[in-house]
């Protein structure tokens, strides 16, 4: 019996090693799934049909759908954002790339405000959803029953007790700990809270390794909130072994904030089948506004890999320096050729990570990216100040990035993400003082060698790398 459930493996094995082939986004991947799945098929087969597929269904056709039916009112907004619309000089061919990956162009008419760390940024976000008048948008990948999530539960509550429409979404993975007694608390007062649902359609119903990170706030379609914080007590600190908390969000008040509400429009669509319903969509330019700012929606259901273009586009637009700040350093070959070729050109290049990190298998296979960067010139720092979460970018002194998108394959190509990008020399150089204060509370790495650390050191590296492309 034995022999015949191994042949009957094998078989899957071959079967879903063709499926690997022709439907896995990297080269990389495919053979890491075809080894794996010949060389051990009764592991490898119910691993690759729960957490290997790169593609996720389902999701364009929705979107597809909703473009339909609201063409109209898609055309109307489109006229509307013509005035604040930047068109890119003749000498920035590589605009027209980012303007066809984000289906947006930088708008002007912003203000931009950055906010470290949880306090401020929850503070802000709470102000602004005390000022909102008629709508509240609101999406988070974690959102905890603790402290924190109280404090907005309530919040948003009381805005939905006086009126205001009021829409909840979050990543049933991200936030499992949710109890069904505290989500109807919102529902009894009038709050439509659904969870993303990504496992819905019978293509994706034992697909697992899909996840809605994006975190998102949107008030009157007026201003939004993007970045690396959650809802959680653990994001104040309060996490005893990830403390302190290093995180960085942004607060957009402008045009720009109705691309944030996009995303959330066609999340909420996946998640309700239903489409929203009275939403401003007539772009409010901020009061003393100067800054130029786009927002970037990326997700394994887009027809190219977004994020992954996106952030190789931009680093090739360096001409001085590029400042990575990020938890998770494991970037594509894409990636790594972009930030290869900046310092072969002599550009800076600089990457904070956090020393201590929540997941000690990234941890190891950053090691073998760090290294090489290391030997080519890059300067390579570990935040010893609790831990660091924040996705942040400084390019030259003109371009600062802040989204949810870690520098790994899960958000280049599994998770939905957001992205935030200012094109302004005074908020980059607010982004620049920022972290610098980082790297003051950082360890430069000096002297390292992947190759000459002991054996057991290279097997941890070496082997957590190999397996990178199919996370």
């Amino acid at each position: 019996m034995m022999t015949g459930i191994l042949v009957i493996f094998q078989i899957l094995g071959l079967i879903s090693s063709v499926h690997a082939i022709l439907q896995t986004r990297t080269s990389q991947g495919a053979i890491a799934w075809v080894v794996s799945l010949n060389a051990l098929p009764i592991v490898a087969v119910p691993t690759y049909w729960v957490l290997g597929r790169s593609k996720f269904n389902g999701y364009v056709e929705m979107h597809q759908d909703i473009s339909a039916e609201i063409q109209d009112e898609i055309e109307q907004f489109s006229k509307e954002l013509d005035p604040y619309k930047v068109e890119a000089p003749e000498t920035f061919p590589e605009y027209e790339a980012v303007k066809n990956l984000a289906r947006y162009q930088f708008l002007s008419g912003n203000k931009v405000e950055l906010l470290v760390d949880g306090q401020a940024t929850y503070n802000s976000i709470a102000d602004g959803i005390a000022k909102a008048e008629s709508y509240i948008l609101f999406q988070f990948y974690i959102l905890r029953s603790d402290g924190i999530g109280n404090r907005f539960k309530d919040q948003l509550i009381r805005k939905a007790e006086q009126g205001l429409s009021v829409y909840v979404l979050y990543d049933e993975l991200g936030s499992s700990g949710l109890k069904a007694d505290w989500l109807a608390d919102f529902s009894a007062a009038g709050i439509q809270i659904l969870p993303f649902n990504t496992r819905q359609g019978p293509r994706n119903r034992f697909q697992l390794n899909f996840r809605n990170h994006r975190k998102i706030v949107v008030v009157d379609g007026k201003s939004a909130w993007i970045g690396g914080l959650n809802v959680g007590d653990d994001y104040l600190g309060k996490d005893p072994k990830l403390s302190p908390w290093r995180d960085t969000h942004i607060h957009i008040l402008g045009p720009v904030a109705l691309a944030a509400q996009t995303s959330f429009l066609a999340d909420w669509y996946w998640a309700s089948h239903e489409i929203l319903n009275g939403l401003s969509w007539i772009p409010q330019e901020a009061p003393d506004s100067s800054q130029n700012a786009l927002i970037l929606a990326s997700g394994p259901a887009d027809k190219l890999e977004t994020a992954s273009l996106f952030f190789t586009n931009v680093l090739n637009l360096a001409r001085k320096r590029i400042w990575i700040a990020t938890p998770y350093f494991i970037p594509d070959e894409a990636t790594m050729v972009a930030l290869r070729l900046a310092l072969l050109k002599g550009l800076e290049v600089r990457i904070l990570t956090p020393e201590l990190n929540d997941n000690w298998f990234v941890r190891q296979a950053a090691n073998v990216y760090l290294s090489e960067l290391k030997e080519l010139g890059a300067n390579i720092y570990f935040y010893d100040k609790g831990f660091m979460h924040q996705k942040v970018m400084l390019l030259d002194d003109r371009l600062a990035i802040v989204g949810t998108v870690n520098f790994d394959n899960r958000s280049f190509r599994l998770n939905f993400e957001v992205t935030g990008a200012v094109a302004d020399r005074e908020f980059a150089g607010e982004l620049e003082r920022m972290l610098l204060d980082d790297l003051s509370h950082s360890t430069e790495l000096i002297d390292y060698n992947l190759e000459e650390q002991p054996l057991w050191e290279r097997f941890k590296a070496r082997g957590a790398a190999l397996m990178a492309p199919v996370l």
